[in-house]
């Protein structure tokens, strides 16, 4: 029997909890691994819950216990979650975590940490909830080399995105209607301002390139400025409006970046909608692989946690994961990066077309029945730093989407 103590009695705590009661027999039968949860950390009291007599108030009574073995962190944040799980690795003991925040921030010192006291730290749910993306780029991709991901991580923003486009609703109806349901917090920034997406595509590009990424050197743009009017234009183009995290190679160096993108039809993306979050992965050899299911919710993220704390279980006294070495990645600055780009731009039309052509040349232009006072159009492909001072010579630019 594995004791294991679990850190924060919230939605994914609970559900790990619910997972273990469901699936403990099977988690047995199949792999011979038997699960006690002997604590649960929480400042709160629970009198009519079961878990009350497994709470405890106080760190240090699952620290100093030797009986247990694995430490489950699901708390959220940097602290005190990152002192926690320091200390907890340095007595030995195993820590799993769906925390991306603290994945991102500390997880190169973890990570040593761990390998220096032959334990393990493992964060599968920091990255898509329920969607196994950490261990298939470490243990199933690893004859590639990773060319590129780029993935759907946040499931609040997809959902009012596609919730835009198929309802023509703002974006201020879209996320009351998210917050109204659970996917989005009181507080949305972030999520809506792409920092959780760009934590998770950190960590990812760290698993893929065996070396540390920046989180805060990677250039985020969330999807406050997306409106229902853009929603209408990417339609007519056959295109659908996503906010994208997404990291690729380009000779020996890695380009990364949160914005919203308009993607084509025949992406795999394109059809990823309502809360559910997809991951695509570029091999040299393999090519392309997709990986989709939902990327949030208590029960999912709750089985990603519960299938790292196996994993842990299984490896008791040997440090399994490398994750990456200290090593830093270095980032192309995003002015050095080409792209296209879709422009929409209000009022004074014949003079802002001509204005257009001659700073961009050849662009394709899309104008919608009824709107005689806007139109939009699509760039060539052209560097961030070049479009922004051609950009910058027009008036009245109403937004402005990358293309994928």
């Amino acid at each position: 029997m594995k004791n294991i103590a679990v850190l924060g009695y919230g939605t994914v705590g609970t559900g790990v909890i619910d997972v273990i009661n469901t699936n403990g027999k099977v988690i047995k039968d199949r792999q011979g691994v038997e699960l006690n949860v002997k604590y649960v950390l929480d400042l709160r009291d629970f009198p009519n819950d079961p878990i009350q007599a497994k709470i405890v108030h106080d760190y240090d009574v699952i620290l100093n216990d030797t009986e247990v073995s694995i430490v489950i962190e699901v708390m959220g944040g940097v602290e005190p979650a990152y002192t926690f799980a320091k200390s907890a690795l340095k007595a030995g003991k195993s820590v799993v975590s769906s925390n991306k925040a603290l994945v991102a921030a500390k997880g190169t010192e973890l990570l040593d940490i761990a390998k220096q006291n032959n334990v393990n730290f493992l964060f599968e749910a920091s990255c898509g909830g329920g969607i196994p993306i950490i261990r298939p780029l470490t243990t199933s991709i690893t004859a590639d080399e990773v060319m590129e991901i780029t993935g759907i991580l946040n499931g609040t923003t997809n959902y009012m995105l596609h919730k835009m486009n198929t309802e023509g609703v703002d974006f201020n109806e879209a996320l009351t209607e998210a917050q109204r349901l659970g996917y989005a917090e009181a507080d949305p920034t972030a999520d809506v301002e792409g920092h959780d997406t760009c934590r998770k595509i950190a960590i990812l590009t760290s698993v893929a390139t065996g070396k540390y990424v920046d989180f805060e050197e990677i250039h985020t743009e969330g999807i406050s400025n997306v409106s229902a009017e853009d929603m209408k234009y990417a339609k007519k183009l056959g295109y659908s409006i996503k906010l994208l995290g997404t990291s690729s190679r380009i000779g020996e160096k890695f380009c990364a970046m949160v914005a919203p993108f308009l993607v084509s039809a025949d992406s795999s993306l394109y059809s990823i909608v309502d809360v559910f979050n997809g991951i695509l992965v570029k091999g040299n050899v393999l090519g392309d692989t997709m990986f989709y299911g939902s990327g949030a919710g208590k029960l999912p993220t709750a089985s990603a946690v519960v299938a790292d704390i196996i994993e842990a279980a299984k490896n008791e006294g040997n440090n399994i994961f490398d994750g990456w070495k200290d090593e830093k990645l270095e980032l192309i600055p995003i002015d050095d990066v080409s792209q296209t780009f879709y422009v929409r731009v209000k009022a004074g039309l014949e003079d802002n077309k001509a204005i257009v052509t001659k700073l961009f040349g050849a662009v394709k232009f899309i104008t919608l029945d009824n709107k005689d006072n806007e139109f939009a159009f699509i760039t060539g492909n052209l560097t961030e730093s070049k479009f922004r001072n051609s950009v910058d010579k027009i008036e009245n630019v109403e937004s402005v989407i990358r293309v994928k």
